[in-house]
């Protein structure tokens, strides 16, 4: 049997390469025929996979991480018909079932099927109900009919694989909390955090049309990275309040549409940003939004923080201004990307040169053997993607 290796959370800062098992087409006991194993391609540290291995989360020592999975399928149970053994394909990272309500309707980031403590579920991932990794060299996919975006030529879709690994996760992200944000033609955005997902958002904007778009970050060369295809950028750890750096931009101190793409893990802004604020881009959402506006939260909320400052904090409570946005009859959009609903039509999009993704978030490709010193490298704030190569494939 082939050997598999994978990239495991051992403790907060810490990952490892291990040997893990190689994966079978089984649900527990159970013969999964709707599956297929898969050999990976191209898989991405994500930002999501940061708060597991900072300790901001309760993931359990030994979790192989990863749910960025593009991949070569090499084996189909029975009742796979429409995905065949050499496809290349890509992986949402939402594992979803096609059958239950909410499927059906669209939400396959919060599938009622695929895990048992919670709706919605994802490879390698703390509470996403148990699956496996794609932080390694085989992986196994489930409900392989409808999950998979098989893309229409491999040797297309090889020469162009550092944009479309960003399918499964990244980019969707990034256009969903553009699109939930009510980004289009002439839109004034603010796009918070010049993270991989605030770049692919912010790259989306432009595909979507936006006048301005404006990043604002704490790190020089993240901002620097906005900036090189047209973002207006903020230096948050200034002090000049962001209502009045957006006013210098574009001469009024508010926006159509904020997108955040930071989360939990916040910090304050100017004189406050070497602390930890949960609520801050929430609230400043809700201050430099346009009265009837929309504000799209990409970034990721999660019900347990071991690691927060105050006790409400540890469970996902945030002090947030609810009345000014009510006030404001803003919109909100939270949740997971529903990648399905986007993913096919974004790689039309890259296959077809209507946008440089790869080149918009700084794509670095590395070895699995490497991946350690790209965590790190994430953690430090490398304005960067990092893609892990397990094959050396990728040329």
């Amino acid at each position: 049997m082939c050997q598999n290796h994978g990239v495991a959370y051992i403790k907060p800062g810490e990952v490892e390469i291990q040997e893990i098992e190689y994966p079978k087409l089984a649900l527990g006991d159970r013969k999964c025929e709707h599956g297929v194993i898969l050999k990976i391609v191209s898989t991405n540290i994500c930002g999501s996979d940061q708060h597991m291995v900072r300790g901001r989360t309760t993931a359990p020592a030994g979790l192989v991480l990863g749910h960025e999975i593009t991949g070569l399928v090499i084996e189909a149970g029975r009742d796979v018909e429409f995905i065949k053994v050499g496809d290349l394909v890509s992986v949402p990272f939402n594992i979803a079932c096609g059958r239950c309500r909410n499927c059906k309707e669209g939400k396959t980031g919060i599938c009622l099927n695929v895990n048992p403590s919670r709706p919605g579920a994802a490879y390698g991932y703390v509470d996403m109900g148990g699956w496996v990794g794609g932080q390694a060299e085989y992986v196994m996919v489930p409900y392989a009919d409808f999950n998979l975006l098989k893309f229409p030529d491999k040797d297309q879709a090889m020469a162009k694989i550092k944009d479309l690994t960003l399918l499964s996760d990244i980019f969707p992200t990034g256009f969903h909390g553009a699109v939930t944000a009510g980004v289009g033609p002439g839109s004034i955005v603010y796009v918070a955090g010049a993270g991989p997902v605030g770049l692919a958002c912010a790259a989306s904007c432009h595909l979507l049309g936006a006048a301005v778009v404006i990043v604002g970050d704490m790190i020089p060369e993240r901002l620097a990275q906005a900036a090189s295809f047209g973002c207006e950028v903020i230096d948050l750890t200034k002090d000049t309040p962001l209502e009045q750096a957006i006013a210098e931009i574009v001469g009024v101190p508010e926006v159509d549409c904020f997108v955040d793409c930071v989360g939990f893990e916040a910090r304050g802004h100017g004189a406050h940003a070497v602390e930890e604020r949960p609520a801050t881009v929430l609230n400043t959402a809700m201050a430099v939004t346009r009265a009837g506006g929309a504000i799209g939260i990409p970034g990721l909320y999660v019900t347990g923080d071991p690691g927060a400052r105050d006790t409400a904090a540890k469970e996902g409570s945030l002090s947030i201004r609810i009345g000014l946005g009510w006030a404001k009859s803003h919109s909100f959009y939270t949740g997971q990307c529903p990648v399905m609903k986007y993913h096919r039509n974004l790689m039309n999009a890259i296959l077809w040169d209507k946008i440089q993704i790869a080149k918009a978030v700084n794509v670095e490709v590395i070895s699995l053997q490497d991946a350690p010193r790209g965590y790190a490298d994430f953690d430090k704030g490398a304005a960067k993607k990092f893609v892990i190569d397990p094959h050396g494939m990728i040329v």
